[in-house]
């Protein structure tokens, strides 16, 4: 895999429109604002095997959690920025309807319990497709995946057999397995991505989930 840098900086909260959602999952989304983390790879100048026909380049190449905040536990916090180095170091996202080549930005947030992907051009930030999902069929998912995160630190924590710890880490994976699956079906039809990076924006789901 490609080693690749991530940033993270923080924004000055500023207060931002209501997103509307329509019937088919689109939102009207408001001015850009609010605080949180802004992560961005390094600029791929290679164009490598991952790149896309006719110099297309579908994929992330910066991703912003403007509600993000710290989160209540170390191994919750680095569970959430490997997700976000692993998703940045490789990935594939290809949104239907738009034209650009890519890459492009992606502002992952959670608003009035649904899940807004804020696609925009990763060069000029330009909004060029905004998706909202309800969060309904992943609140069971989410749930069992904090529990499972709550388990594992105390295991490490009290020096617990390496047999607990490595089984409470298949169940962990067979989780990410099962929310990486859900967001691909909900996001078929709008968003093409593969099996790694819907578990890689699962995580990050389950970390932004927690604040509602």
């Amino acid at each position: 895999m490609r080693s690749t840098t991530a940033a993270m900086s923080q924004r000055p909260r500023t207060a931002s429109a209501a997103h509307r959602a329509n019937a088919d999952g689109e939102i009207a989304a408001g001015p850009r604002g609010g605080s949180g983390a802004s992560l961005a790879a390094e600029p791929d100048r290679g164009g490598g095997d991952d790149a896309a026909p006719g110099g297309a380049d579908r994929r992330l190449a910066r991703i912003e959690l403007p509600d993000a905040s710290p989160l209540p536990s170390a191994f919750a916090e680095a569970d959430r920025s490997q997700a976000v180095a692993d998703l940045l170091a490789g990935n594939r996202f290809d949104p239907t309807a738009v034209a650009i080549p890519g890459p492009f930005a992606l502002h992952l947030m959670v608003r009035d319990g649904r899940l807004i992907l804020d696609i925009r051009d990763a060069a000029t930030d330009q909004p060029l497709r905004a998706i909202v999902l309800a969060l309904g069929p992943f609140r069971r998912l989410i749930k069992d995946y904090h529990l499972i995160i709550e388990s594992h630190e105390r295991a490490v924590t009290e020096g617990g057999h390496e047999a607990r710890i490595q089984a409470i880490d298949m169940g962990r994976r067979g989780l990410h397995n099962e929310g990486a699956a859900l967001l691909e079906e909900r996001l078929r039809g709008r968003v093409a991505v593969d099996f790694e990076t819907a578990r890689r924006l699962f995580t990050l789901v389950c970390a932004l989930h927690q604040r509602i």
